[in-house]
This record gives structure tokens, sequence and C-alpha cells, in this order.
């Protein structure tokens, strides 16, 4: 995949703002309180402010914040239910980024709450429990605790799953995405209630310090763009020393799976400024070479997520068209 290198040039709109970001003090590794403030007063706040003028009327959906059961504990779920003449809905079961360490409901609230109205598709956005304080698989379990929940409360959640039942995540959350897909496809549990589609929004697929030999000459965005802004190489490592876990465990590293056959269709996003960029088009091969359809986009030039931070330019325009083109194409069963 060597020649993918050139998809980490920055791109000529994002390039003045790399210096921007550089310039920015470093989110605090050991202090968590202060972290996690300052990724809400920044990302979640620019992302709030990006999407607040497409909110629908408040007619238009209702909100519930709903405990639900996990291990030792409930986490809160955010449910966005559309408001129509349609009684029952496809369900997106959203889970938020933030390197397993950072983000809430609020992260991606106002684009959910338009997302549901635009498409009429019921939402559950799960706000799991964090690292390091919770290490792995914690978040995970409370995820699939929550997709379990969400496939027994099809009334509550006015669902249909014949309509669409679509697992999607940003990031960490693109990550913990497709571990459910796997999770789901070989438990008897959802054998009548089958997610039909998966969304993966830039997501870590392999942990770099689990990298079968067989793949090393394809993965080499790790190394091209160690230095990238808003995730570098060191920035992900400490993200996975955080969440815990075995680097070759496939519920870290999802791309390990002795097998992705039987997944449902997938929309992976990428970007081309981003360590995590050849994993993605890895697992978009080995999913084809296993019968899973996939629409996968690459955006050149722009590092991991920097649609949140910097939303008007062009790269992120096209971001928000994109998911919304790859979640149609879901509901509509993937045609070819």
């Amino acid at each position: 995949m060597a020649e993918y290198s050139h998809l980490s040039e920055p791109d000529p709109e994002f390039a003045p703002y790399i210096a921007q970001i550089n310039s920015l003090p470093p989110l605090p590794q050991d202090d968590w309180n202060t972290r996690r403030r300052r990724f809400d007063s920044f990302i979640v706040a620019t992302s709030n402010k990006t999407y607040g003028p497409q909110l629908p009327k408040e007619t238009e959906y209702r909100v519930i914040d709903h405990q639900v059961d996990v291990a030792n504990g409930k986490i809160r779920v955010r449910i966005i239910i559309p408001t129509s003449s349609v009684q029952t809905y496809p369900l997106m079961l959203w889970i938020h980024g933030g390197g397993w360490t950072d983000g809430n409901v609020e992260l991606d609230d106002y684009q959910l709450r338009a997302i549901s109205v635009e498409f009429q598709i019921s939402v559950v956005n799960v706000e799991y429990r964090l690292a390091p304080e919770n290490p792995h698989p914690t978040g995970l379990n409370d995820c699939y605790s929550a997709l379990k929940w969400a496939a027994e409360s099809e009334s509550m959640l006015c669902a249909d799953f014949n309509k669409g039942f679509i697992v999607a995540g940003s990031s960490a959350g693109g990550t913990l995405a497709t571990i459910l897909a796997h999770r789901a496809r070989d438990d008897v549990f959802f054998k009548d209630r089958r997610i039909s589609g998966q969304i993966l929004q830039v997501p870590g697929l392999l942990h770099p310090n689990a990298v079968p030999d067989k793949y090393k000459p394809c993965l080499l965005s790790f190394e091209q763009n160690k230095d990238a802004p808003i995730l570098s190489a060191e920035g992900m490592l400490w993200c996975y020393s955080a969440l815990g876990g075995s680097p070759t465990d496939p519920e870290v590293s999802p791309l390990l799976y002795p097998s992705h056959g039987g997944l449902p269709p997938t929309v992976i996003q990428v970007c081309g400024f981003d360590p995590l960029r050849d994993e993605a088009f890895l697992f978009d091969k080995l999913l084809r070479n296993e019968g899973v359809k996939t629409k996968t986009t690459v955006y050149p030039g722009v590092p991991h997520a920097f649609h949140y931070s910097f939303p008007n330019v062009k790269m992120a325009v096209k971001w928000e068209e994109d998911f919304r083109s790859g979640l149609r194409w879901l509901l509509e069963g993937a045609p070819q």
C-alpha cells in the first residue's frame, strides 16, 4: 500500500490550520477531570456550535435519557425518536469516540438529532464507562449490553428491525461498533434480529504492537503519519495503553478476528493524514474478500476526526454528505 503515501500530503485548504493545532497545549495524561473538561469545552462545544443551526424543530422528535443495566452498575443512553405519522422506524445504535478515555452522549448529540429526523430513524446514543478507570472490556461490554437492551426494546424505541438495525460510531466508537457486529454475528441472541449494517468512522482496528508479519508491508500509515496533528502515533499508543487488554485480542484489534464473513454491509470513512488509515483500507479488503459489501471513502490530506474541529472546510462538508449517503445506502439494503 505504498501508493497511499500521497494521501498524507496536507489538503491545501486544511494546511493553514496545522500550525494552529500544533500550537495547542496537549491534553493532560494524568489529570482526568481536567482532560475531560478541556475535551468537552473544545470538541463538544465546537460540535454543538456546528450542528446547532441544523437542529430540527423540537416538535419533530423527542429525546429520552434512559438508564440501562450493565455489569456492576448502570449507564446512560440517549434515545432520539422522530415524531411523525410513521409508527415505527429503523434503529441506529451510536457509539461516541474519544480514544476510549473521553467523550459522552453530548459529543454527537445535535448531529444525531438532525439525522434522526432527516432519515426517520430512531437512535440510541451510548454513554459507556471510560478507561482507564474502567479498563477493557468494561466499555465494550457496556455497549454490548446497550445493544441487547435495544434489541429487546422495540416498543419503547418505536423500532422495526426489518427496516434496519445499524451499529455505528466514530474513532474508538467505530472500533467498538465493529466488535459489536462481530459479537452479534456469533450470538444466538441476535438470530432473529440481525444487525443490518455498520458505519465505521476512522476506527482503530489493529494495535500497532500486534501487526502480523503478513500485513506489515501494507500498513505504512502509522509511520508515515506518526506526527500527524490531532492524533499522532504516540497519541494512539497512549490511548491503547489507557484502554488495557491484550493487543492480540480481536476485541482490542478487530482486524485480527479469524473471519469477517457474515458481517453486515459496511460503511468506512478514512482520513488520509491519519495513522489509522491503512488498517481501514486493509479491513475493507478483508471484508470484500469474504463477501461483505463495503462503501469506503477516503479524505486525502486531512487528519483523524478533523471534521469535529474544522466543520466548514470542504472535506468536512463532503464527510457529512458521505455519512448521510452511507446511511441511506444501508437503509436501502446496500444495493450494488
